[in-house]
């Protein structure tokens, strides 16, 4: 017995943060973003809107395409690095707010693969416990929360978001086919969030030093991530007896167009295979590829028996990809 995606759906907030608005507030502009990122706007969350708001909001769209109700799931998993508290886990928020008490929830916190993390870990549930049969899967992020908009060299890279995800059991040949996950964490250094931990409580000098606010260094990061983005590709398409070539889609985590391009040279597959939104919407972590599925499936652009790569890599540093006939 397989697992396979049975529907996506997604949620940006209204709200769009522009390159130009973003020239009014840091030194930086329109033409300086786009060449190094390819982010020309983002999606910003309101302030009464937190990030179990946003997966709320997309998971009504995918029960709403897959004609199902809240009652049909039997699990939630949220993967998200920016949830509404520390505790409770906003998968449990999300469960109240859907009205389906019992069921079991949980977030899972891998960053930018947070989703692929938590597609493997339903996966596996689905696969040897009859228990289940529709497992909910959610990537939301609400990151501008943890932008620090002083910061020219981060703040034009966040959005906000959320998509979510149906997996169900299946006897045909659809479904997920492979997945590779891998992590270091000795480079945790290089994209952070100080304080707000056991590590660093927050206090005055916590806030005062601006330490609840997303650290990157940028440069490190990049190489680590085409490495991690390509390395976890090839992995997964071996595990799958995929070659290359026969690869309809590769979804990218979009985090910077330029490491997306990087990672399909190095496993040369044409740019028209791959999908890229990060124009639109910037980097929403966790929320990045269930938003791209969305809107592919909106567009007609995923088709059955289609095979479709789906890769990530994040703070942690963590990194993945799952190969699927669609």
């Amino acid at each position: 017995m397989g697992v396979r995606i049975l529907g996506v759906g997604a949620y940006v907030p209204d709200r769009v943060l522009t390159n130009f608005d973003l020239e009014k507030m840091v030194e930086t502009s329109d033409e300086w973003i786009v060449e190094r990122t390819g982010i020309r706007e983002r999606r910003i969350a309101s302030e009464d809107q937190a990030t179990s708001d946003l997966a709320y909001e997309a998971t009504l769209r995918v029960l709403d395409r897959t004609g199902m109700t809240p009652e049909d799931l039997d699990m939630i998993i949220v993967g998200t690095a920016t949830p509404d508290m520390p505790f409770p886990a906003t998968a449990c928020l999300l469960q109240a707010r859907l009205g389906i008490k019992g069921r079991p929830c949980f977030d899972l916190e891998a960053a930018c693969p947070g989703f692929i993390y938590a597609l493997e870990v339903a996966r596996g549930l689905l696969s040897i416990d009859d228990t289940y049969r529709h497992v909910l899967v959610v990537g939301a992020e609400t990151l501008t929360k943890i932008t620090d908009f002083t910061d020219r060299n981060t703040c034009v890279l966040f959005g906000d978001g959320a998509g979510a995800a149906i997996l169900t059991k299946d006897d045909s040949d659809r479904g997920i086919l492979s997945a590779y996950l891998g992590g270091d964490g000795t480079l945790a250094d290089l994209l952070y969030l100080p304080a707000g931990g056991s590590r660093r409580p927050a206090s005055i000098e916590t806030i005062q030093n601006r330490e609840h606010f997303l650290k990157m260094k940028g440069r490190e990061v990049f190489k680590y991530a085409v490495y991690g983005m390509q390395e976890s590709v090839v992995r997964a398409l071996e595990l799958a007896g995929v070659k290359p070539e026969e690869v309809d889609w590769l979804v990218p985590h979009q985090a910077n167009l330029r490491i997306i391009d990087a990672t399909a040279k190095r496993i040369h597959l044409p740019m028209e295979k791959v999908y890229v939104n990060i124009d639109r919407y910037g980097n929403t972590s966790a929320a990045s590829i269930p938003i791209a599925l969305a809107e592919m499936e909106d567009r007609g652009l995923l088709k059955p028996g289609q095979i479709v790569v789906l890769v990530a890599f994040g703070a942690g540093f963590t990194w993945g990809a799952i190969v699927l006939r669609w």
